[in-house]
């Protein structure tokens, strides 16, 4: 969230920005609830050092003054307690109003409504011709018996699919590949839990707003995460780093789930838009300056296009509009792969930087050379999601014949397997 105090100074531009996110919150009424606030705060304040000061005076009196102060001091006890539930009430209602004020975006946010608004920035290699990808992910799938829709529907659902033979052992290919490539770069790995409490889901900006997107426990009160995002920036919540620990730059491969509520009759076919998928994903916790969180964010953007670039796909890098942003991010590049069967790029990877948004709600704070207590700035990035990646990595590297030749660098992660061709 905001620092009430930065919201307060630059209102019209927290207003500019929320028109710009196509946001819908009340700031006037913030403004009114906080003004309110602070008015109670002091009244009870006030009161309890009255309280305190005229208790110690008590020794002092007679008896009869004595007996008579404390009739007022019970009185002036029940107004205090009165002013602390109604204070208690008007902080619930802040804190609910300033969880629903987005960040600022950047000056370098393109306005726009949709994704259709994104501006590209760039485009890394050539997409393949036409006539040689005559293929689909879905045909080459059940020619080569990499993975089964159908049955996957029988088992759970609509959006769901089971891998199968060289398609799980390409889908673990990569994880893996870029687990290691993460790792090489200094990034230190996490195994983490996929299911959190409702403060990891708040923290991160999940919650509130994305209820409809998360697969919840109700009986314990957990939800299960869509990506490890969630708790790799929760792991260090309500602490206090030292300097010399930052920048931490964390690693997680999880398992994530999504409900993809409202994406009913969109991106339907095969393993685009899916329910249940994995990710290896990078996050880093940083100190409080601007300068060195932009070049933070274009090196872990960099991660991500080297990973592909390794994989030979063709992709290009957005900078995300304004209306498809998001409520926490100062600014999102998104990555999108070329996928032949839709004749287009599709989202592969999105890289965020937050400035201090999340670590506010997380209290995730770091201490100065000169002692200071500052929040940490947080970013992540997708480095691969599969089986989303599977699809520009089989319609891209099909062949003539109907096999898939294997990129190099995943060899070795499938005994050295150069082709998928189609089981005898």
């Amino acid at each position: 969230m905001l620092d009430i105090k930065l919201l307060r100074e630059r209102l019209d531009e927290v207003r500019d920005g929320a028109r710009k996110k196509n946001i819908a919150v009340d700031l006037d009424q913030l403004v009114r609830v906080d003004d309110e606030r602070r008015r109670l705060i002091r009244k009870v304040e006030d009161a309890v050092a009255e309280q305190r000061k005229r208790s110690k005076a008590l020794g002092k009196m007679s008896q009869e003054e004595r007996e008579a102060e404390l009739a007022a001091l019970g009185e002036l006890k029940t107004a205090i307690k009165a002013d602390e539930q109604e204070l208690e009430a008007t902080k619930a209602e802040f804190d609910a109003l300033m969880l629903q004020v987005p960040n600022i975006p950047s000056p370098e946010v393109p306005e726009g409504a949709t994704d259709a608004d994104n501006v590209e920035l760039r485009r890394v290699g050539e997409p393949p011709a036409p006539e040689s990808t005559p293929l689909d992910h879905m045909e080459l799938g059940e020619r080569l018996k990499l993975f089964d829709i159908e049955r996957g529907v029988r088992l759970s659902g609509t959006r769901f699919y089971v891998l199968r033979g060289a398609g799980a052992r390409l889908h673990r290919a990569v994880l893996n590949f870029a687990y290691d490539h993460m790792v090489a770069k200094g990034f230190e790995p996490f195994e983490v839990p996929v299911l959190v409490r409702d403060p990891a889901m708040v923290g991160t900006a999940y919650f509130p707003g994305g209820e409809e997107q998360a697969y919840r426990l109700e009986k314990d009160q957990l939800n299960l995460v869509g990506t490890a995002e969630v708790p790799l920036t929760s792991f260090r919540a309500g602490e206090i780093l030292e300097l010399d620990e930052l920048p931490v730059r964390m690693v997680a491969r999880s398992i994530c789930f999504r409900r993809e509520a409202g994406a009913a009759g969109k991106d339907t076919r095969g393993l685009y838009r899916i329910h249940q998928f994995e990710k290896v994903e990078q996050v880093v916790l940083m100190p409080a300056d601007e300068a060195a969180s932009l070049a933070e964010h274009q090196a872990i953007l960099n991660n991500s296009e080297e990973l592909l670039q390794a994989l030979e796909l063709p992709y290009r890098v957005v900078n995300v509009c304004g209306g498809d942003l998001g409520q926490p991010q100062v600014q999102k590049f998104d990555i999108e792969t070329w996928m032949p069967s839709r004749g287009a790029y599709g989202e592969t990877h999105s890289a965020s930087r937050f400035h201090d948004f999340q670590s506010r709600r997380l209290e995730l704070r770091y201490r100065d050379a000169n002692g200071k207590i500052h929040y940490c700035y947080t970013l992540n990035n997708t480095v691969a999601a599969s089986p989303r990646l599977l699809i520009p990595l089989l319609e891209n590297h099909q062949r003539p014949d109907g096999s898939v030749n294997v990129p190099d660098v995943l060899r070795p992660y499938m005994g050295g397997q150069e082709r998928i061709v189609a089981p005898e």
